[in-house]
């Protein structure tokens, strides 16, 4: 069984004492290849540092996370534009709209995430989107540059169906995480209707661990039980999980056959 994890941030702290330890655990159970979403400028080093370490496994986006938009928005945006006219990168992520903590430079969330929209259509990139409290906000912003063949990823997907069925219609996947594990999510009814054709599988490491692990850091090789949980809503056995995500996520980043 192969595995992606199409959403993972390796390269913060909760990982510096045994990283190595996390990667190979993760590909003994399958797991081929990490994305690595970016965050901000201040992420940069250590994200490009750890795909650097492991060139054949991990690949890093570029993007400013919709939390980190605040008064320095344009310094960190010419930050992004940069990164791109240096080197390739698999995708423009995290990128997107949150509402939940703090709505001050919602103005600002949204130019940022349709600059880089924009910019992954200049440079022919799928997104990563972060959306949080802004759920039909952000399929709205998203709507006219998928009509001009912008794809991505909505991550962590944890919304209702017609939520989902807008984005699949745009011709963008969903990213499932650790949620569809929780009971109390509703995810999995979500899932039971629409199949396991747009998704791809994701852990938000070191975010929203799977059950039984909940509570704990998350980490890649805990893909598994994702898989496990998508299996059961969906009545399919996890082989094709794993075979309809892998392919779907090996697609939309060009990853290596």
């Amino acid at each position: 069984m192969q595995l992606v994890d199409t959403h993972t941030h390796l390269y913060l702290t909760e990982f510096k004492d045994d990283i190595d330890t996390v990667i190979n655990s993760a590909i003994k159970v399958g797991v081929r290849y990490f994305l690595l979403p970016a965050i901000d400028s201040t992420h940069t080093d250590a994200m490009h540092a750890l795909e650097a370490a492991y060139p054949e496994k991990i690949f890093a986006m570029a993007g400013l996370h919709p939390c980190s938009v605040n008064d320095n928005v344009a310094t960190e945006l010419a930050h992004v534009q940069q990164l791109l006219r240096q080197r390739s990168y698999k995708a423009l992520g995290e990128i997107g709209l949150d509402h939940y903590w703090d709505t001050t430079y919602a103005a600002q969330q949204e130019q940022a995430f349709e600059q880089q929209m924009e910019w992954a259509l200049t440079y022919n990139l799928p997104i990563v989107i972060h959306t949080r409290n802004a759920m039909q906000r952000t399929i709205d912003m998203v709507q006219p540059f998928a009509r001009k063949g912008l794809q991505g990823i909505f991550h962590c997907f944890s919304g209702s169906y017609e939520s989902a069925k807008q984005i699949i219609d745009m011709n963008f996947l969903l990213g499932i995480g650790g949620v569809v594990t929780y009971k109390n999510a509703g995810l999995g009814a979500v899932l039971a209707k629409i199949g396991i054709e747009p998704l791809v599988l994701e852990t938000d490491a070191p975010y929203l661990t799977p059950v039984p692990f909940r509570g704990k850091r998350n980490e890649p090789a805990y893909l598994s039980y994702v898989v496990a949980a998508i299996a059961q809503h969906t009545q399919v056995s996890e082989a094709t999980v794993a075979a309809v995500t892998t392919a779907n996520a090996m697609k939309i980043f060009q990853l290596p056959q």
